[in-house]
């Protein structure tokens, strides 16, 4: 039986955040926090905070490996890097690609999932979330436009099969046909559906919302934005309060201002944060391809490589989830306990897996994001074990 405490500056927990004290884990899962010392080894992390392990529910790779790769190992390899990057639970996003590429991802992730032994020490696979192929060509932006195609439930049972049961978020673009019932048909399976790479109206997005939608996939980026008489997308994700609002909170893909006037008007509590990290996280500047997309990174972000050799949108985010906390509280947008909460307890709330991950629970695994007093990563835990 292994059992010690960490001890830090502060602890956040489920009903608030505890000055001092320690928190128990024996035998990889959490026992409490006391603010007596118990009778074990004693690991001091002085002037550190101690989090529930961040809950990363949009990425798309990291460390030169994609989740498309169809790689188990490379899935497990990037789960490694994201550990000791921050972050202990993940949500593997798939693009818009085949019918067939994104079965075979799919069943990639799930044979990941299924190698790992006890000794592995690695990001927890959270679900999947399908990033695609529902979407309209006015914002595909990074996404292949090649394999745009209105939802079919059909086949997302198709990728589900495939999945083990896996796939958690399906996003789509609200005005493509069939949206509202594949949201409905979702809902009633228990899966997030999600309004993204979306041109839709106001009522069009409203009615996906209604329907069983609740979720907004990296808000204000590829959907139709905010409108004095066309409140768009974006409108709608800051109106509908029991909604989730993913943000990618690189500063770069959203400006910090931006990021304030979408957490003031829906509450920190419903917004998510997230990277929208793709293969080239944790590497450095160079060429590489994503989604099947040839891409640049450079200046701390991906870019689309156009042919003739220039770079054009923006593709995706090099970020790590722990320097997103950090940029939160820097941009003063949000405290830190908002900061931990929204990367962690918020983020697995809004995919429905906050009954295995995103909080610090007696018996739970005991993954810890700890920082140090700055706000820098101080050291990540896995069901107890050091990353």
């Amino acid at each position: 039986m292994s059992v010690f405490a960490i001890s830090a500056s502060k602890f956040v927990l489920p009903g608030a955040t505890m000055q001092g004290g320690y928190l128990t884990i024996e035998d990889g899962k959490f026992v409490g926090w006391s603010a007596e010392k118990p009778a074990c080894e004693v690991v001091a992390y002085p002037g550190a905070i101690v989090g529930p392990g961040l809950v990363d529910t949009h990425i798309h790779g990291f460390h030169n490996h994609a989740t498309t790769d169809c790689d188990p190992a490379s899935i497990n390899d990037s789960s490694v890097a994201l550990a000791q990057s921050g972050t202990t639970t993940w949500v593997p996003s798939t693009f818009t690609e085949s019918v067939e590429n994104i079965g075979r991802a799919c069943a990639a992730i799930a044979e990941a999932d299924e190698s790992r032994g006890s000794d592995f020490v690695g990001a927890h696979i959270g679900g999947i979330f399908l990033e695609g192929p529902f979407f309209t060509q006015a914002h595909v932006g990074a996404q292949n436009p090649a394999f745009l195609i209105d939802p079919d439930v059909a086949v997302f049972d198709q990728w589900q099969e495939q999945a083990g049961g896996r796939i958690v978020k399906s996003a789509l673009a609200a005005e493509r046909a069939g949206a509202c019932a594949y949201c409905a048909a979702l809902d009633a399976k228990g899966v997030v559906t999600a309004i993204g790479h979306s041109d839709a109206h106001y009522d069009e997005a409203l009615a996906a919302v209604n329907a069983g939608a609740s979720c907004f996939v990296h808000t204000y980026n590829g959907q139709r934005g905010l409108h004095h008489r066309d409140p768009g997308v974006t409108g709608c994700a800051m109106t509908t309060p029991e909604t989730y609002a993913e943000i990618i909170c690189d500063g770069k893909h959203v400006v910090p201002a931006a990021i304030k006037a979408l957490i003031d008007a829906k509450g920190w509590q419903h917004c998510v944060l997230i990277t929208d990290c793709l293969i080239c996280g944790g590497m450095p500047e160079g060429e590489y391809v994503s989604g099947g997309l040839p891409v640049v990174m450079k200046d701390g972000l991906c870019y689309l490589l156009n042919e003739d050799g220039t770079t054009g949108s923006i593709a995706g985010s090099v970020l790590t989830l722990a320097r997103g906390v950090k940029n939160m509280v820097d941009w003063q947008i949000v405290t830190t306990e908002q900061a931990i909460r929204m990367a962690s307890e918020v983020a697995a709330r809004s995919v429905k897996i906050d009954d295995v991950c995103g909080f610090i629970k007696p018996g739970r695994a005991a993954d810890l994001t700890i920082f140090n007093a700055d706000l820098t990563l101080a050291a990540t835990y896995v069901s107890g074990t050091l990353a």
